[in-house]
């Protein structure tokens, strides 16, 4: 992707294709030569896009789900990244972790099937890559251990757990907590054929007024070889990175490794090599090194959430994304970009997000950066419901054929 003439392009060299979005496109018609990442996230933290709410039955859960990988297909896109650990919890049968309440409502209880291998196996009949996405530390959106079932591993070992901001977590720096981790997650790589195990932006907590994450007990224990604690904070991080990545080549190695990060990693204010920006840096913030993890090739993939339109002057959309494509420039890393659908059409998004042409002008602005290899959508409500018609006018501007994901 990224050529200024993409799109004249794409029609002269691609057959036709259409689809209903019911079913796969026949074999024939999967072929395609351009080749390009077309994601959407599919969050289940909270049933914020499926299950749309916890307590359907089985065939209900299944037919919704069916239903968003064919409305991908619909649109266009190419990858499904569907969120199987919100909290510390599984959308799979894991010996790890107990069920997620997301699905029945109870956490522990079987939603009588198995959405994550139904998920891998629909996905691919479609022609569609799964990525399975896994936020590592949150082991609750509360901070109450007692409403945490009986065998839950954070009350098995409740020195593991730090509540903060009114939720509950698990300590990164605890080795013991990072190889658990590690553990859980790849018991799915394990059990099926993912295209990819995705992270999102949640590594350390991001900051609260007024409170302090109290990991002084284990910093006094693990942190004495560091210059402070940010710096042994940061460590901690990009340990459970190298660790995984190495991990999931070693059981599987054709699964890929992503994340997606907080869009700004430092100001140019703070760090000469930071990005023209005024906001909140995920290396003091939240001890995430994301711009080291693509320089040095640690994980395939990197999609920066660049939830900013254009021409904001604290975090401008055009600024981020030649910041982003130079880092990756020479890299093993493949660049995406993280895209705010949800904010398209929201009344309370400044003016920007009421033109239903903002987000195809992103797509036109990071066809000029050849690094930039496609873009991830979040999320799947907001690609079904596309209150003002952004998603619509992405795919008529940019997606007039299928794609490849890159590979």
């Amino acid at each position: 992707m990224g050529r200024l003439t993409r799109r004249a392009f794409a029609l002269a060299a691609l057959s036709a294709f259409t689809t209903t979005g019911a079913a796969a496109a026949p074999a024939g018609e999967r072929r395609a030569t351009t080749t390009e990442m077309r994601g959407m996230w599919v969050a289940t933290v909270s049933n914020r896009d499926w299950p749309s709410r916890s307590g359907l039955s089985a065939a209900e859960q299944r037919a919704e789900l069916i239903a968003l990988l064919d409305l991908a297909v619909s649109r266009r896109l190419n990858t499904v990244v569907l969120q199987v650990r919100p909290t510390a919890d599984a959308l799979w049968p894991s010996p790890y972790e107990p069920w997620s309440q997301v699905l029945t409502g109870v956490q522990g209880r079987s939603p009588g099937w198995d959405p994550l291998g139904t998920a891998v196996t629909e996905a691919h009949a479609r022609g569609l890559q799964l990525h399975a996405w896994f936020n590592p530390y949150r082991v609750a959106t509360h901070d109450d251990p007692a409403r945490l079932v009986a065998s839950h591993p954070a009350r098995r070992h409740p020195d593991w757990v730090v509540p903060f901001g009114g939720r509950l977590y698990y300590n990164p720096g605890l080795p013991e907590v990072r190889a658990f981790v590690q553990d859980a997650i790849l018991d799915a790589v394990r059990r099926y054929p993912l295209d990819a195990v995705h992270f999102d932006d949640y590594f350390y907590p991001y900051p609260v007024a007024g409170q302090s994450f109290d990991d002084e007990a284990a910093y006094d224990a693990h942190g004495g070889d560091f210059s402070g604690r940010a710096a042994w904070r940061r460590d901690n991080v990009d340990r459970l990175v190298l660790e995984t990545a190495a991990r999931i080549k070693a059981v599987r190695p054709t699964t890929q490794f992503g994340i997606s990060p907080f869009g700004v990693w430092r100001n140019a204010s703070t760090d000469p090599r930071g990005s023209g920006t005024r906001a909140l840096q995920s290396y003091d913030d939240i001890h995430a090194d994301t711009r080291k993890w693509v320089r040095e090739g640690w994980i395939d993939y990197v999609v920066p959430q660049l939830y900013w339109n254009i021409g904001l002057s604290a975090a401008d959309y055009a600024e981020l994304v030649p910041w982003w494509a130079e880092v990756a420039k020479g890299s093993r890393t493949r660049l995406y970009i993280g895209e705010a659908l949800y904010r398209a059409g929201d009344p309370t998004q400044p003016a920007a997000w009421q033109d239903p042409a903002e987000l195809s002008d992103h797509l036109d602005l990071a066809a000029r950066h050849p690094e930039v290899r496609g873009h991830v959508f979040f999320a799947a409500k907001d690609v079904r419901t596309d209150r003002i018609g952004a998603m619509a006018r992405v795919v008529a501007d940019h997606y007039p054929r299928r794609a490849e994901p890159p590979r």
